[in-house]
């Protein structure tokens, strides 16, 4: 049997926030607990982020048996400078679609859920069109570069963001294109 075969990936509503919002904090628990690969902490992300996340639409969930197993934001903003980078295309900010803060609850860890939630993330780009999908990680997030690239992103290459963050001053990014149709969004 297929672990992800009764998962779902929707669009997050503040119904679900509640749920979300401790789906993030264990998983920051857990992570400072453990290694920490994001260096994410109580401050990051933050619960002010998760809502306004889930205002914008951004927020999405994965779920599983009635609860939150894992969630990301899809954004078109990268939340840095991804201008200062070398893509393999020239693309401008909302031709391509940005993951952030992907995780898998505690508990959930190689199931399925994260190839899933990444999975889920490329056909939403998709079939809204999107030419690309780009990230960023630290370059010690292992668990996280492994599941990108098993999904066919490429990188490219180590840059400062700008993003002004004590202890963090590179990041890794990475791209997949995607064959659309040449119209406009």
């Amino acid at each position: 049997m297929n672990p992800t075969q009764h998962l779902s990936f929707v669009r997050c509503d503040m119904t679900q926030f509640e749920a979300l919002a401790a789906m993030y904090a264990r998983s920051v628990e857990k992570l400072q607990r453990t290694v920490n690969y994001p260096k994410w902490n109580d401050d990051h992300p933050s619960r002010a982020y998760i809502e306004a996340s889930i205002r914008r639409g951004e927020q999405f969930v994965c779920l599983g048996n009635g609860e939150v197993c894992g969630a990301a934001v899809l954004s078109e903003d990268p939340e840095g400078r991804y201008d200062l980078v070398n893509w393999s295309r020239n693309l401008q900010q909302g031709e391509y679609l940005v993951i952030h803060i992907l995780a898998v609850a505690p508990g959930y860890e190689r199931t399925g859920v994260g190839g899933f939630l990444g999975n889920q993330s490329i056909a939403y780009a998709k079939a809204q069109g999107y030419r690309a999908v780009r990230l960023d990680v630290l370059p010690e997030n292992l668990p996280a570069i492994r599941l990108y690239r098993s999904r066919g992103f490429m990188c490219a290459g180590r840059h400062e963001l700008m993003r002004n963050i004590a202890g963090i001053p590179m990041f890794e990014l990475y791209e997949l294109n995607l064959q659309t149709r040449e119209s406009p969004r």
